[in-house]
């Protein structure tokens, strides 16, 4: 492989060239098992004698960070990078914004749990991989090379709003949709456009703590507001917010819906005080009983509602593929925007998932995987009726429930704990996940997490 190595000045070269390449194993740019340039090459590549860059290896091999190997040539050795492990980073004075400094970041885990109640994981199983294949396939044999539009494939565009114009009565053109990287972008899009630091943003309490954390970091001053059996309490918004999040279809994490009354009352709101609501339509297009209320976008006739849509959790995280439908009025500062931050997305992926809608096949999917969520979430309702207080829920991939568990006390089994999701003064309770988990593997997950004597308490 070709390396960089700077040479300053004439002096002590050998030793330039030892400590170059000595700090790129110790950084881990150079790996176990990879072969260096020949001396001869790497000489005539800096224009050095070749007995300066074997002076180097010789040193190197000598400290045990290299191996030579008849015939072969010379290689990385690893036992000694292990041994002394990574070089120390340099430090720095320059810092973040102390915003920054207040934001957790996401860890993830590399084992899975032996039982995976985590919210938020479609059962991958599930995914047409071999038809996804085929239509990334065609598409790479197919598809020009060239820069997307920021607001993305024009043809995937058109599909969602058919799409969701049909399966969710959502009032949109292929113009005033906007494919973005995931649902997060598209919150960052619309906080990068409409909010003012010190804006008041008003989010659900509990709720989604990634996107209290966007707008945070966005300069807003975030003002939780309680949710109850019907949503979102209207009466309890600052007057002075300008913003309102909500997931009116699925709460999150309750997962109870918000009534009409509910939504009507928020838009009344939302035109009196000249506030925009983003609506993020959260994973409900897995549903079990009747078909859900219309959305908030589909009532609105005063251009106040941006719809949130994700297909991370209908298919599969690994597309990052998300939108956004804006009214005409944000449409220009949301299409710059977003070519402002990563000009568009990927395009063989995006004009796949379009063939992929267009072919009935997202239709048939979600079909599919409704009737296999279903069973999982009815049998983990069932478990739990006697133990703990259920929160009535009809769609998505979880389900929360109210009362005191100890989580602690099956490491084995991942849950995750209701107040972990409170900005304030939390509620105890769990919120369970099933699309991780097949369902024969509920029942004794659940037997481990409510097992020596943790019956719950509501």
């Amino acid at each position: 492989m070709e390396f960089h190595v700077s040479l300053s000045g004439r002096g002590e070269l050998a030793a330039q060239i030892y400590r170059q390449l000595r700090d790129a194993i110790l950084d881990g740019r150079l790996r176990e098992g990879e072969r260096l340039p020949p001396t001869r090459e790497l000489a005539s590549s800096l224009d050095v004698a070749r007995n300066t860059v074997a002076v180097a290896y010789d040193r190197l091999m000598a400290d045990g960070f290299l191996v030579g190997r008849a015939g072969a040539g010379t290689f990385v050795c690893a036992p000694a990078r292990a041994a002394l492990g990574r070089r120390a980073p340099q430090g720095s004075g320059v810092q973040p914004r102390a915003v920054w400094r207040s934001i957790p970041s996401k860890t993830t885990t590399r084992t899975p749990p032996a039982f995976d109640f985590r919210v938020g994981t479609p059962d991958l199983r599930l995914f047409p991989m071999e038809t996804w294949r085929r239509l990334v396939a065609r598409e790479l044999r197919v598809s020009a090379a060239g820069y997307l539009a920021p607001e993305g494939h024009a043809g995937l565009r058109d599909a969602i709003a058919r799409y969701f114009g049909i399966a969710r009565s959502v009032r949109a053109a292929p113009d005033d949709v906007i494919v973005t990287q995931g649902a997060q972008q598209a919150l960052d899009l619309i906080g990068r456009v409409l909010i003012e630091p010190g804006d008041c943003v008003a989010v659900e309490e509990p709720g989604y703590a990634p996107v209290r954390r966007l707008f945070h970091s966005l300069g807003a001053r975030v003002a939780g507001v309680p949710v109850d059996a019907e949503g979102l309490d209207v009466t309890a918004i600052p007057r002075a917010a300008r913003l309102v999040y909500v997931t009116p279809s699925h709460q999150f994490p309750l997962g109870t819906p918000m009534s009409l009354a509910r939504r009507t009352a928020l838009l009344a709101w939302a035109e009196r005080r000249d506030a925009v609501v983003i609506e993020d339509d959260y994973d409900s297009e897995f549903r079990f009983e009747d078909r859900p209320l219309e959305p908030l976008q589909s009532l609105d006739r005063s251009g106040r509602v941006v719809y949130v849509g994700s297909f991370s959790k209908t298919l599969a995280p690994m597309l990052r593929i998300g939108f956004l439908v804006a009214p005409a009025s944000l449409q220009p500062a949301l299409r710059t925007a977003k070519q402002l931050t990563d000009w568009h997305g990927e395009a063989t992926s995006q004009a796949a998932l379009a063939r992929f809608i267009d072919e009935g096949l997202l239709a048939r999917h979600v079909r599919k995987a409704t009737r296999v969520y279903a069973a999982r979430h009815a049998r983990i309702a069932a478990f739990l009726a006697d133990r703990l207080e259920l929160v009535p829920s009809a769609a998505g991939l979880h389900l929360c429930a109210r009362g005191e568990v100890d989580l602690a006390g099956a490491p084995e089994v991942a849950v995750e704990d209701l107040a972990t999701y409170y900005a304030g003064v939390p509620e105890p309770g769990v919120v369970l996940g099933y699309g991780g988990i097949s369902l024969e593997h509920i029942d004794e997950g659940l037997r481990r997490l409510f097992a020596k004597g943790n019956r719950g308490r509501r």
